[in-house]
């Protein structure tokens, strides 16, 4: 098998099985979505600030560019929601807005499951280029970093199967759309074959992008709503399932690294 074969086989198969893992949430009765967002916030935030940004700044010029980017990233994300509330109406009183429609409003229309999509889909594909660097290296490296990144990106596709759950999408097309995402890594795997000296110095700011739309989604989408439930109980609830999804981040990486170190 040629090399280029097996990095499209190990990033294919390394997208497919975090999304296919992570797709437990679609067993999730209608009832417990809205609970489990706050699990997707802490999953979203401990992949950005312990997992993303941590590797960005590995491969950075320095932490003012690279925080300049996180910047423009997350005003970037402000103005593509507000185009998407833009194309839904131009008054103030719609469902875009916000405004409740015959009873409790549950969902953003989509907002934050475009959002999301978007953020992971970047990440996906600087995934991608990673396989294809450590390939490069060597073939055992290759498949222990697919093999790595397969696993610490289960807690954050869970995070984002709810959140598009939470957004109003069905079920199927939560799976569809992280399936799309997904190919994002075979594409970058090809790419980064291709192109990886040019791609090289670009992988921090995408990485940056990337944990720009997790911090956006998760601050100013989700945990507004968890504000709307003040009472003691749900409120140790929420911080409980935010505290665990950062947790399942922060766990997901430390047995990934100690796998790594393992096995070269």
């Amino acid at each position: 098998m040629s090399l280029l074969a097996m990095i499209l086989l190990a990033s294919a198969a390394g997208g497919l099985l975090s999304v296919l893992l992570a797709s437990v949430a679609l067993n999730l009765k209608a009832e417990w979505v809205p609970v489990m967002v706050s699990y997707a916030i802490g999953a979203l935030l401990g992949a950005a600030f312990l997992e993303i940004l941590p590797h960005a700044m590995e491969h950075s010029g320095g932490f003012e560019t690279l925080s300049g980017a996180v910047l423009a990233g997350i005003f970037g994300f402000f103005i593509l929601e507000k185009l998407v509330l833009w194309r839904h109406c131009h008054t103030e009183h719609c469902e875009a807005h916000g405004a409740p429609v015959g009873g409790d409003h549950h969902h953003d229309h989509g907002r934050s499951g475009l959002m999301i999509t978007v953020g992971d889909t970047v990440h996906n594909f600087v995934d991608g280029v990673m396989i294809a660097a450590a390939f490069l290296v060597d073939v055992k490296l290759g498949l222990v970093t697919a093999f790595a990144i397969a696993a610490h990106e289960i807690p954050q596709e869970l995070g984002d199967f709810l959140i598009l759950l939470h957004s109003g999408y069905s079920k199927v097309q939560a799976l569809m759309l992280n399936l799309l995402s997904s190919a994002a890594m075979l594409l970058g795997a090809l790419l980064g074959y291709f192109l990886l000296a040019p791609l090289h110095g670009l992988l921090p700011y995408m990485l940056a992008l990337a944990a720009s739309g997790m911090i956006y989604v998760a601050v100013a989408d989700l945990i507004p709503g968890l504000h709307k439930r003040v009472e003691l109980m749900h409120t140790a609830q929420q911080a409980l399932l935010i505290g665990l999804g950062v947790l399942t981040v922060w766990g997901g990486g430390v047995l990934a690294e100690g796998w790594i170190g393992g096995q070269l």
